[in-house]
């Protein structure tokens, strides 16, 4: 049944048997209109009579494969035949550059100069499908008042037709796309087909002719020769398909640029294993003429760069575009988005600058930017207002990619450049659409004028998708790490207190893995003209591990504070952690410094040993008695140990994460800690915890804990 749109759901005509409609309606319809505009392509759709969607029901002057992906359209699509029945207006796509901006999902399929017409099939209450029609590149960039008279009268038609036949219920089928004309068969011009055969069969070039589908109808016999297959081998296969070393997707895309653009094109293939043949196409709207002869010497070639080179390049931007793919899959946060682009994308299409734009709070930032000659130039539209009139701004307001070839292009448009000139001479303004939002801006600058071919544009449109997809990442894992960043430092000391007696230094280094936060805490407090030092590890490295472990630093120093002893201050604390109700455990270490005495008193619950440097420079691993790990028993006790602290003593309390790695025994770790707190305990107090958290793998490899390292001194 012919498919039915009147904006409220599909229609269906009144129920009956449907009869079929006699002639070929659609077809003789399509092949009128290309004849009446001298169009060289077109396709008709109807509306799917159960579903928003157009189905391509007829195809004319191009083999239907060319426009595949369009054989089923939703009318949701950013395509000019949804846009054209969704608006129920004319759509007018003058070429390449236009095509490129507009629709560049069909750009990046078919990177080729020509225009289009997309206008709805349709009466004043429903809309029946639609119709485009494709010139040549050659084509006015404006479409002359008697095509479009043409074409909106042939629509108009064509809907008064359909919709007495969905009222008539008569069936509208899909009906065989439409055969390319064939030349009039008389005595004469067969004499004459033989004495053109005789003639080229003569010439020393090969000439081969090609139908719509790439296939061989003629081939003389040069060509069999410079291709080394006989012509019963080419004839009714395709050129590409019968000579293996033609079997690349660059010569195809040539024949397809030739048939949609109708313009000649060429290419230079080589012949292994050494011949360079020459290869020229020669399009009409019936198929391909194409002239093969041997080409100059390859050093004359690269001289001159041949478009086998240019083809080259393209599948070298191709192998980029795949290449920044996986790369982008990697980067985690904005500066490695920054990077890649700079390394991944810059080279591959010839860009000697880029910047990456952001947005917050209605204003433009400047993420990062490589390349420029004075990196303030481009720091100065930093904060810069979203409305200020700007190419940057511009391309994020209104998610259309710009291109500037020259200075003059760009001053056109936006005189104020010319207060700020970068040192570049050609831009490429990329918006950075994910999620259907727009998260910055991707400039791409040259330092020569720089064209901007159809299919180049569509490859940068491309990329900028890929770019924005890993931006928005890179953009919520940084604001991740940041709350946890900022969530740790606040849960964790800003400074340890200056004390008399006693010099202390701390480190912390998160987790490489999950969000950058951990529970293991430190902390030094004054108390009493003491001081009490605290070091403990929840378990987990994640929000809820850091929000316990900010309760129980807490908890220790209010105990501290009211002058518990240290075997109290953990009793108290385990009794604690069990009433919370969490399901999570904690080691501690918690000591009283009595510097007049020269003694600390510690009490330990499940935690690694510290390690004690004497002056002399001997270490000693103070293994304490000590209880179970906090929050598992109610009941259990914490003993403590008075252990000699003369000045020049170094104390080091540290979290398993500083000793544990995998297939490292943890005995050997620590006397590995022990015997680099030996050797460089004379130090400064700040470059020893430096030392010791910065030496062997400790930085440098995955850490799956956090570490937090807190270093005492006495003084004398």
């Amino acid at each position: 049944m012919v498919g039915v749109s009147d904006w409220q759901g599909s229609r269906q005509a009144p129920a009956g048997r449907p009869v079929p409609v006699g002639r070929p309606l659609l077809s003789l319809t399509l092949a009128a209109m290309l004849d009446d505009v001298h169009a060289h392509s077109g396709a008709l759709y109807l509306l799917a009579s159960r579903e928003p969607v157009l189905e391509m029901a007829v195809m004319a002057g191009l083999p239907r494969a060319f426009a595949a992906p369009w054989e089923r359209v939703g009318l949701s699509a950013p395509i000019p035949v949804a846009d054209a029945v969704r608006e129920r207006r004319l759509v007018w796509v003058s070429g390449e550059d236009q095509m490129a901006q507009r629709y560049p999902r069909i750009a990046v399929v078919l990177p080729y100069p020509f225009a289009l017409a997309a206008l709805p099939v349709a009466t004043e209450n429903a809309a029946y499908g639609a119709v485009y029609v494709t010139w040549p590149g050659s084509h006015p960039p404006e479409l002359s008042d008697r095509e479009r008279e043409h074409l909106t009268t042939a629509c108009d038609r064509l809907a008064l037709r359909l919709e007495r036949a969905a009222k008539e219920q008569q069936r509208v089928h899909h009906e065989p796309d439409l055969p390319t004309s064939a030349a009039a068969g008389s005595v004469a011009d067969t004499l004459g087909t033989v004495e053109a055969a005789r003639m080229v069969a003569r010439l020393p070039y090969g000439l081969c002719a090609l139908d719509l589908h790439g296939r061989v109808s003629f081939a003389n016999a040069a060509t069999a020769e410079l291709l080394g297959l006989p012509v019963s081998r080419l004839l009714g296969a395709q050129l590409w398909a019968s000579v293996p070393w033609l079997n690349d997707p660059v010569y195809e895309d040539r024949y397809r640029a030739a048939l949609i653009s109708q313009h000649v094109t060429s290419f230079v293939a080589l012949r292994p294993p050494g011949d360079w043949l020459s290869f020229r196409l020669y399009p009409s709207t019936n198929g391909l003429s194409v002239r093969i002869s041997r080409a100059r010497a390859v050093s004359e070639m690269t001289r001159a760069g041949p478009q086998r080179g240019d083809d080259n390049a393209r599948l070298v931007t191709i192998s980029h575009v795949l290449s920044l793919a996986s790369a982008l899959t990697e980067a985690a946060g904005v500066q490695d988005v920054v990077q890649l682009v700079a390394d991944e994308v810059a080279p591959a299409v010839g860009s000697q600058a880029l910047a990456v734009l952001g947005t917050q709070a209605g204003r433009l930032h400047v993420l990062g930017h490589r390349g420029y000659p004075d990196a303030h130039i481009v720091e100065r539209f930093d904060g810069l207002l979203l409305s200020a009139h700007t190419p940057g701004t511009q391309a994020l307001n209104t998610g259309v990619p710009a291109f500037f070839e020259s200075r003059q292009q760009l001053e056109r448009l936006y005189p104020s450049r010319n207060a700020t000139p970068d040192g570049m001479a050609a831009w490429a303004y990329l918006p950075l659409i994910a999620s259907g939002r727009p998260v910055g801006t991707c400039v791409l600058a040259y330092q020569r004028p720089h064209s901007f071919p159809a299919d180049e544009r569509a490859v940068l449109t491309s990329l900028s998708g890929l770019i924005a997809q890993a931006l928005e990442r890179a953009l919520l894992y940084d604001a991740k790490h940041q709350l946890a960043h900022g969530l740790q430092a606040a849960l964790l000391p800003h400074s340890l207190p200056p004390l008399a007696s006693i010099e202390a230094a701390a480190r912390y280094l998160p987790a490489t893995q999950g969000m950058d936060i951990g529970g293991d805490f430190y902390d030094l407090v004054p108390s009493h003209g003491r001081a009490a030092a605290v070091i403990g590890d929840v378990q987990g490295h994640n929000v809820t591990a850091a929000g316990l472990m900010g309760q129980l630093r807490t908890a220790v120093r209010a105990y501290t504070t009211v002058g518990q002893t240290p075997a109290e201050v953990m009793r108290s604390t385990n009794r604690l952690l069990i009433d919370l109700g969490t399901d999570l455990f904690a080691s501690c270490l918690y000591l009283r410094l009595d510097p007049a005495r020269e003694v600390a008193v510690m009490s330990r619950a499940g935690h690694p040993p510290p390690l004690l440097r004497r002056p002399d420079g001997k270490v000693r691993v103070l293994d304490l008695a000590g209880g179970p790990l906090l929050g598992i028993d109610a009941s259990a006790t914490y003993p403590s140990t008075e252990v000699p602290l003369v000045p020049g003593s170094v104390l080091a309390l540290y979290t398993d994460g500083l000793i544990e790695s995998p297939g490292v025994d943890i005995e050997d770790a620590l006397a590995d800690l022990g015997r680099r707190l030996a050797e460089t305990g004379d130090q400064p107090l700040d470059e020893l915890a430096d030392s010791l958290v910065q030496h062997g793998e400790t930085a440098s490899r995955e850490r799956l804990d956090d570490v937090a390292l807190l270093l005492l001194r006495a003084r004398d």
